[in-house]
């Protein structure tokens, strides 16, 4: 197996981390070390102030078949809870580490997202899709409960009906379809698909960063808080939000009639 730094690609162009599964030989179905790099860049894209946006996409005909769970930590025969503590402290860590990234993260579905592979790019915080993608919720057909978040962010994104139509069923999912339901902010042709990506990573880099992560903590956590909780966090969001330059900035080039020129500070 090639090495991992290979296995999940990473580059940095423009204040965007650009970070691509690269087994198209596998559909790109993610090992637990592809797993922990995944994190590992995610929250080094949260703490560094150059890293304004993030995409996260894949080489190949596929963005993700699922988990391949060649490599996960093992402990000889199982016994009851090990499947339990393998979940949380593999799938689920990993769509936490994109619901919880301080930078917007966009999924580029490149193709098939099954499984584990569909949460991460519903977990993202915009999707675009190819025209060839297509979103399939594998695990009824192998007679399993979805994990990896499946069952807390469909019926966020869709409602419960539609959530549980794709989970009951396991039926592919075609992208225009997907972008019907709301499950896909856009859907592009092939050969567009990076280019767009590139246009909207780039346009969130050069925008006020800390007022979208705040903005990004505020609606994720919307659907979980009553109207005074949700209202305190606003409060609390633009008082801290205040203190940063690009707040600033934002107020001053309104004054002075002028595009802002925002520093992700």
């Amino acid at each position: 197996m090639e090495p991992l730094d290979q296995q999940v690609l990473h580059s940095t162009e423009n204040g965007v981390s650009w970070i691509t599964l690269n087994r198209p030989e596998a559909m790109n179905a993610v090992t637990w070390d592809q797993r922990e790099r995944v994190m590992a860049l995610l929250a080094a894209a949260s703490a560094d102030p150059d890293v304004r946006a993030v995409v996260l996409t894949a080489t190949g005909k596929g963005f993700c078949a699922g988990a391949d769970l060649r490599g996960a930590p093992t402990g000889g025969e199982r016994v009851a809870g090990d499947v339990s503590r393998t979940i949380r402290l593999g799938a689920q860590r990993l769509i936490a580490a994109v619901l919880d990234c301080e930078k917007p993260v966009i999924a580029a579905v490149n193709g098939t997202a099954a499984g584990i592979g569909a949460h991460l790019a519903f977990a993202c915080d915009l999707v675009l899709a190819a025209e060839s993608a297509r979103f399939i919720e594998v695990f009824v057909r192998r007679g399993l409960v979805p994990d990896g978040g499946g069952a807390y962010l469909l019926p966020r994104l869709i409602g419960p009906q539609r959530a549980k139509e794709l989970m009951f069923f396991g039926d592919a999912l075609p992208a225009a379809d997907a972008e019907r339901l709301g499950l896909v902010n856009r859907v592009v042709p092939e050969g567009e698909l990076a280019k767009t990506a590139r246009e909207w990573s780039e346009r969130l880099a050069t925008g006020p960063t800390r007022a979208l992560a705040l903005t990004k903590q505020l609606v994720n956590a919307s659907l979980e808080s009553d109207r005074s909780t949700a209202f305190a966090a606003e409060a609390t969001a633009q008082e801290l939000n205040m203190t940063t330059h690009d707040a600033n900035e934002g107020v001053t080039s309104f004054v002075e009639r002028r595009q802002p020129r925002y520093r992700g500070r």
